[in-house]
């Protein structure tokens, strides 16, 4: 469940990087490293707004029959809003933008400007009197020093449309982040997601139909029959980038800080252009390399900073 400031049962954010966190970074940092390579491979049969959506509703149905074989309670009313509020904002906007954002404008600058997301949810935590520390607060500073020199090693010249979409992307995930931790807003009348895989499954499901739904308006196609590639790349991102990555990540915002949480937001640049380099033959510049190096640093300090964070009480 992800855990809002209210909740008692909440974890501390003095415990220590325990073996479970270490494992939830490995997979957000690595395997959502190689997502978008993944969805630019998809895209060449399968629209933005479709690839997204049926990968998030399938893997929901796999996840939610695994839970309920496990003996998980059905969400709730309120659950079920939560997921909605959750599924729209991360899942719909995040994934779903992300995704348009890629039709338009290079995968690298897609990457880079992702890593706005750990300033985007420290400040978003501010409201509810959640403080990073200064360890923290220099890992992201460094963190996102070094993205903004990969970046500049790029060019810019993409489409306002796919910049707009980055932008909606990226502020629609850093909202949804700051309420899984916090909790939806009461004006909208909802809960907490329900507790554990159930939880994980109805916001994929809520996020999913969204996203279905987004791809009927706008008169997406799918190209028939579909490149082999991006079947399997599609095949791919339902297993490892949304059942485990995407769970390990909503596990990261339960159980540490929202700062850590977000680190991979500097590291999947430095996997995209190593990625770029093994499989499309890319030139990497010294200067990029050294690039990777700082974000590296910012990742560091924000694994060093983590444990020391401290949760005030709310004002």
């Amino acid at each position: 469940m992800a855990a809002s400031s209210s909740n008692p049962a909440a974890p501390p954010l003095t415990a220590s990087l325990s073996p479970l966190v270490v494992a939830c970074l490995a997979a957000t940092w690595l395997i959502w490293g190689t997502s978008y390579l993944a969805i630019k491979w998809a895209l060449v049969s399968l629209p933005p707004f479709f690839q997204m959506g049926t990968r998030f509703v399938a893997a929901a149905l796999l996840l939610g029959a695994w839970a309920a074989w496990r003996g998980a309670r059905w969400p709730d009313a309120a659950q079920w809003r939560a997921a909605a509020v959750l599924g729209a904002l991360m899942i719909g906007g995040g994934y779903g933008f992300t995704a348009l954002a890629q039709t338009e404008v290079a995968s690298g600058l897609v990457v880079a400007f992702i890593a706005v997301v750990p300033a985007l949810v420290a400040l978003g935590q501010w409201p509810y009197g959640e403080r990073p520390g200064r360890a923290e607060m220099l890992g992201i500073a460094l963190g996102l020093g070094g993205v903004l020199l990969l970046a500049s090693g790029q060019g810019f010249g993409a489409s306002p449309s796919g910049l707009a979409a980055i932008v909606v992307a990226c502020a629609a995930w850093s909202l949804g982040s700051v309420w899984a931790r916090q909790g939806p807003p009461r004006a909208l009348r909802a809960g907490a997601l329900a507790p554990g895989a159930a939880g994980y499954a109805s916001q994929m499901l809520a996020g999913g139909v969204l996203l279905l739904a987004m791809s009927w308006a706008v008169g997406e196609r799918v190209q028939w029959p579909p490149d082999a590639r991006s079947v399997a790349s599609w095949a791919y991102l339902v297993v490892a980038s949304t059942l485990l990555a995407f769970t390990a990540y909503m596990v990261l915002l339960e159980r540490s800080s929202a700062a850590l949480a977000s680190s991979y937001s500097y590291v999947n640049p430095v996997i995209a252009l190593a990625l770029g380099v093994a499989v499309d033959g890319e030139v990497v510049s010294t200067g990029e390399w050294a690039a990777a190096a700082v974000v590296l640093a910012g990742v560091v300090l924000l694994v060093a900073g983590a444990p020391a964070a401290r949760r005030r009480s709310r004002p």
